[in-house]
């Protein structure tokens, strides 16, 4: 914090200090009981991260590499920097849902709390706290924290980036500003090892401010920067090199081609996700013989952050963000015509929001590869700190400009509020009441701005009539803002309360009204089976089937207890009890539910070249593995949509299939189901990702 911001806050009385402390307190204990909400009532997040974070806990390779299977087979399909706290939590606590997600909780108020500081020193105290709200009640940043997906630690790392970079460009020192840029950069290289290239999107916007906010000698900023790169690169390699140049026995990365960090980097998790690269984006889709793919996110466009995935999770005060943008944007090109001279450090907050918020957003709009809607929680801190800075600029221009300026204010609230209205009518089962109470705030709100800007009645001196307009301004237009503040916020709050106490998150946490399945738009629709997950997808007509990767299922079926149950009391000295062919999302309860030693193959979806064939004939003739469970003999894997990266890793998993029914021999149903019946050869073919049916006896 600068000494001029110290200095200011000690200026103001003690009671409006401690008023604020005490809004900020409230603030962060909202959050938390939105966040924390019944966490621990059978909820596991999403189970692919739980089974992962379960496995770390028995051996220091799994925990240092992020091991789906406690055999430390493969690798999650990102670094492990956000599981490593949930790991933690379990060790100490012991492996139950809110021991899971008790670390989410803790960094999502953290994040809380950093933007508040980092807005302060920005703009000033009453704007940092109108941020944290607004940043709190954020739909899909409440669903993300009540998850374990890695976007919650990401935003936490981001926002302290942003908190150590606006610390630099206000920093009394050149030496204080080089430690806290290093800090910055540091900040990003651990993001970088929570959700990799994701993390790095925001490095032109914190570029852009440093040189901005910073007025020191050209040749010095450039070595401050050069420095900072320096720390990026180490900060976000040094797993990757750990994990190159391990010695020992080490896992197979999850999501790459060849097993090594730097594949998933720059393909499944790098450029795959902007230009495709063959990855199915969302739903397989099969219709009258006719495989097709759905995205996550919607079709890839400027206006995704709007459509009917997307919007609900993170747009709500959008409009208003992007309004303040343009606004600022234009005053600020006004002031250098007319060679005004402004503050550095207040030029460098807009170019830091504006930039993390435009670059984001074009980047997830336009992104080919898979895009989740919950991805846009990293735009929430931009938001927040746009439209809360942004409502203080335009309220300094409602009551004191001479110009049409002041039209902007009430002119973005009707905007934001008339974009809350269309989303509110999308599903108008879902508390649909409050797009009538949007529009009454909004219509009173903007009633009293305009009121105030009336002429009045003209005095004859005309000081006075400035003096009494200005009075007029602010007994009409403070509550009238304060109305129209509470109505922008009051459907995004709804849908965040919702999210604590009627969502029910896993795989995919969003916001809103569930969808509905087919016929008939976007929806959930219901996979064939048990242990694949459902999708949001865009779909039309009924389909045949419908496969997705990964699942939300929690609990095994009696039959695979009865499974597992046989296999380790037919094979006691094997060092893997059970080997699963089939993606993570049937693995998973497996793990969760059992301290069984039971592997996966193939990582997420079941297609990743691990354990291979070779790998499989060394544990057989070993004695360490003596029971695969897989698909029924015959029973062919349809290849992937898409092409290229979807057609080899269904190879894979189809490559493994053929070698285990010819070095395996089938185990009858009736040494261990119950209905066995239930387990015999199905005449249709599966698609990549249907669960397994068939226990198979390897010598």
């Amino acid at each position: 914090m600068t000494a001029a911001t110290e200095a200011a806050i000690e200026a103001l009385p003690r009671a409006k200090r401690l008023w604020r402390g005490r809004a900020l307190a409230a603030i962060c204990l909202l959050a938390g009981m939105l966040y924390a909400w019944k966490i621990g009532d059978g909820q596991l997040g999403n189970t692919y991260y739980s089974a992962a974070v379960k496995s770390m806990t028995d051996s220091f390779p799994n925990f240092l590499f992020g091991s789906l299977d406690p055999y430390g087979v493969i690798t999650v399909d990102k670094p492990p920097m956000a599981l490593w706290p949930q790991a933690i939590s379990v060790l100490i606590f012991g492996f139950h849902g809110w021991a899971l997600l008790l670390p989410q909780v803790i960094e999502g108020v953290a994040a809380v709390l950093l933007l508040h500081r980092t807005v302060r020193m920005w703009a000033g105290d009453g704007v940092a706290l109108l941020a944290a709200l607004f940043f709190a009640l954020t739909p899909v940043t409440v669903v993300i924290n009540r998850d374990n997906n890695p976007d919650t630690l990401l935003v936490l790392l981001l926002v302290a980036s942003a908190y150590a970079v606006t610390r630099s460009v206000q920093a009394p020192s050149a030496r204080t500003r080089t430690t806290w840029l290093l800090w910055c950069a540091f900040f990003v290289g651990c993001g970088f090892l929570t959700k990799m290239l994701q993390a790095w999107i925001v490095v032109p916007a914190l570029g852009l401010a440093f040189l901005a906010g910073t007025t020191g000698p050209l040749k010095r900023r450039v070595l401050d920067l050069l420095g900072a790169g320096a720390v990026l690169i180490v900060s976000s390699f040094w797993w990757v090199a750990v994990h190159t140049w391990w010695p020992g026995r080490k896992p197979y990365i999850g999501g790459s081609s060849d097993g090594t960090a730097w594949n998933l980097i720059f393909g499944y998790n790098g450029f795959g996700r902007i230009a495709g690269d063959g990855q199915v984006g969302g739903m397989i889709t099969v219709q009258d013989g006719k495989t097709t793919t759905g995205s996550f996110g919607g079709t890839p466009g400027l206006f995704r952050m709007f459509n009917e995935l997307v919007g609900g999770q993170i747009s709500w005060l959008l409009p208003l963000a992007l309004v303040v943008l343009v606004a600022v944007s234009v005053a600020e090109v006004r002031a250098i015509v007319r060679k005004a001279i402004g503050d550095p450090a207040t030029r460098a907050g807009w170019f830091l929001w504006g930039s993390w918020l435009l670059i984001s957003a074009l980047v997830f709009s336009f992104a080919q590869g898979i895009m989740h809607p919950y991805y846009t929680t990293a735009l929430a801190p931009a938001i927040a700190s746009l439209c809360a800075a942004g409502l203080a600029v335009l309220w300094r221009w409602y009551k004191h400009s001479h110009s049409l300026s002041w039209v902007v204010l009430p002119a973005g609230i009707a905007i934001t509020a008339a974009w809350a209205f269309v989303l509110i009518s999308r599903d108008t089962t879902w508390y649909s009441w409050s797009r009538w109470a949007v529009a009454a705030g909004t219509t009173a709100a903007l009633l009293g701005l305009i009121t105030g800007r009336l002429p009045g009645e003209r005095p004859i001196l005309a000081p006075q009539a400035g003096r009494l307009s200005g009075e007029r301004r602010a007994v009409l237009g403070r509550p009238a803002l304060a109305v129209g503040v509470v109505a922008l916020l009051l459907t995004p709050a709804t849908w965040s309360v919702a999210a604590a106490t009627v969502n029910a998150n896993g795989n995919t946490p969003a916001a809103g009204p569930a969808p509905t399945g087919p016929p008939g738009g976007s929806g959930l629709v219901m996979s064939p089976g048990p242990g694949v997950q459902h999708k949001p997808a865009q779909v039309q007509g009924r389909p045949e089937t419908v496969i997705g990767g990964g699942s939300g299922a929690a609990k095994l079926t009696d039959e695979q207890r009865r499974i597992l149950a046989y296999a380790e009391r037919n094979a006691p000295g094997a060092d893997i009890a059970l080997a699963i062919n089939a993606d993570a999302g049937t693995l998973a309860p497996f793990i969760m539910e059992s301290d069984a030693t039971v592997i996966g193959m193939g990582g997420f979806n079941g297609g990743d070249n691990a354990p291979s064939t070779d790998q499989l004939q060394q544990w057989i003739e070993s004695g360490k593995l003596r029971y695969i469970l897989s698909a029924a003999p015959g029973q062919q894997n349809q290849p992937m949509p898409g092409g290229g990266k979807g057609q080899r890793r269904a190879a894979n998993q189809q490559q493994r299939q053929t070698w285990i029914e010819q070095h395996c021999t089938v185990v009858s149903p009736t040494e261990y189901s119950s209905n066995p019946g239930t387990t015999q050869q199905p005449s249709a073919p599966a698609m990549l990702g249907s669960p397994p049916t068939t226990l198979y006896h390897c010598t």
